[in-house]
């Protein structure tokens, strides 16, 4: 057996492993139960009743193509903080403007920066709203179209923002919006009866979300929307939730949201409080809207009283050690599970938090990768060195299985025999390079998960021509490396790393075993081929990953097969 079938058997395994570990453990085992530090409301959310769906009414002017345009219509809070810039809006009292100041659309640090939510009249609305739910008719309570009016300046870590509104029937809504020095808000609705009878009302919050927006495409990273109920991970495909329409979710804390592939907005209510959850879609003519949200229990009002109801909101970019850190600050359940960090969860966290150590001691994400590959051959040292001695014995081999095949290539079962004699005469096993390689699969797998969802790869230039590990290697061999003024299309961008990686492919084949089969080993041939070109889209962080991690395993292979007196 060739160490080409050994790899095949071992890529089989792999994905028979990955099932099994899917269909046994959703993800990492979940933490204690917090403590209750206070009692349970006595009255759970009520069937039937749920957070409202926010529409533009008749006669509403349309969208508008200019964002700014949008943001200039009525009364909005500034919003102004280390890393967040943007305003709420007064109608509605909605966050529906922010842009993160850290991150931009492209390298160049006077790009652009990320705009992630947008108010309703903008051309990819995507907003966060409160309010509350009457449990009876017949009671006002703010909407997405009422005036309300602010008290205070600008909305900084320092200033919160306190906003109220008066329903003229005895009920006054408070809310009040404070913010960190990063990425999440406090809101505090509070509701005071002035009226002759007590009142029943639901908090809730809401993200709304107009259009499709594109993704990643890759099954390996979720976007959508996503949530965390009971302690337990629940991911939804916009195609999913388009087919299903609505889908519920009840649980105590918890928080649900939507994610992109680096950038997340999340309601998180009160960790010990039952909610209902909901993840909803309909369409307003051809545009699709997606909304997540969550109700509370109810609260009552009594005459002369007032309630108050808690939540959080988290708008902005992924980074590990901030959502770790709110998940133990804020005791917010699993929150980390917002990076999709996949099956082998506990080995991509502790690979993303030592390529954070390495990046911070070498100064560069791209020699943090490589680092990080050279210590992960480390520790499989022993196990490749089993591999490779294995396909070295095989590889001495070749010509005497070759002299069989020509002596009973007609007489299957003999040649066979005869193989089997061989390999017990030279004491050579062909499937003892098939197990290390099994083993390495789910590692390595890890790895290429961390470096595909990791936002601190996006924008992180290397050396030389590559300024963005997250993008593909933006140069190709078509135009000669740009000595050539001319752009080709997208499938003949095939770059110089991807060119590297391609070659370092071929060398580590031409040191395995040669396959029996010459249509098997015509195949195996185009294989470099076939993987340069279908690399050459993926970012350049991954491209270099691979590159690197076969030239090291060619520099290992090499030596040991000159030791064991093998031409290489």
């Amino acid at each position: 057996m060739t160490e080409q079938r050994n790899l095949i058997l071992a890529i089989v395994l792999s994905v028979a492993i990955m099932l099994g570990f899917q269909l046994l453990f959703e993800g990492p085992p979940p933490p204690p139960a917090p403590q209750q530090t206070q009692e349970q409301p006595a009255t759970a959310p009520t069937a039937g009743i749920g957070a409202p769906t926010p529409a533009v009414p008749a006669g509403a002017a349309p969208t508008t193509p200019d964002r700014k345009a949008a943001l200039a219509e009525g009364g909005r809070v500034r919003i102004d903080t280390p890393r967040l810039h943007g305003s709420i809006s007064l109608a509605g009292g909605r966050i529906d403007d922010l842009t993160l100041v850290d991150y931009h659309e492209r390298p160049d640090p006077k790009s652009p920066e990320i705009e992630l939510l947008s108010p309703p009249r903008a051309p990819h609305p995507y907003y966060v709203e409160f309010g509350w739910v009457p449990a009876a008719p017949g009671i006002a309570v703010p909407d997405e179209q009422t005036l309300w009016t602010a008290s205070g300046g600008a909305l900084t870590p320092s200033s919160p923002v306190t906003l109220t509104w008066d329903n003229g029937q005895g009920l006054r809504f408070v809310r009040t919006i404070g913010i960190d020095e990063n990425y999440m808000f406090t809101v505090t609705q509070r509701v005071e009866n002035a009226g002759a009878e007590p009142v029943t009302l639901h908090p809730y919050s809401l993200i709304l979300r107009t259009g499709t927006p594109e993704t990643a495409g890759f099954y390996i990273l979720h976007e959508g929307p996503l949530g965390v109920f009971d302690n337990t991970l629940k991911e939804i495909d916009y195609d999913d939730l388009q087919e299903a329409g609505t889908i519920n979710a009840t649980s105590t804390g918890g928080w649900i949201g939507i994610t992109d592939k680096y950038w997340l907005t999340a309601l998180i209510p009160d960790q010990q409080e039952s909610v209902a959850g909901r993840f909803s879609h309909r369409r307003a003519g051809e545009v699709s809207k997606y909304q997540a949200d969550f109700m509370g229990a109810a609260r009552t009002v009594a005459p002369g009283g007032s309630v108050e109801a808690k939540n959080f909101v988290f708008a902005g970019a992924k980074e590990v050690r901030l959502l770790d850190g709110y998940s133990e600050t804020y005791g917010i359940q699993r929150f980390d599970l917002a990076i999709d960090f996949g099956w082998f969860y506990f080995l991509t966290k502790p690979f993303f938090y030592l390529l954070q150590i390495l990046n911070a001691a070498l100064g560069n994400f791209g020699l943090a990768i490589m680092a990080l590959t050279v210590i992960i051959k480390l520790v499989f040292f022993p196990l490749a060195n089993k591999s490779y001695v294995a396909m070295s014995k095989m590889k001495k081999l070749q010509p005497e299985m070759k002299k069989l095949q020509e002596r009973f290539g007609d007489d299957k079962v003999r040649m066979n025999q005869e193989l089997m004699a061989l390999y017990k005469r030279e004491k050579a096993n062909p499937v003892a390079g098939c197990l290390p390689i099994v083993i390495q699969i789910p590692v390595f797998f890890a790895l290429y998960k961390v470096l595909f969802v990791t936002i601190e790869m996006r924008h992180a230039p290397f050396y030389g021509w590559i300024k963005d590990l997250s993008a593909p290697d933006p140069t190709t061999v078509f135009n000669l490396f740009g000595v050539i003024p001319w752009d080709p299309p997208s499938f003949l961008m095939i770059g110089v790393w991807p060119l590297i990686m391609g070659l370092t492919m071929w060398i580590q084949q031409k040191l395995n075993p040669a396959p029996a089969d010459p249509v098997q080993a015509r195949m195996f041939m185009f294989l470099p081929i076939v993987f340069t070109f279908l690399l050459a889209a993926f970012p350049a962080g991954l491209v270099i990953y691979w590159a690197w991690s076969n030239a090291l395993s060619i520099l290992q292979q090499w030596v040991i097969m000159k030791r064991m007196g093998v031409k290489a």
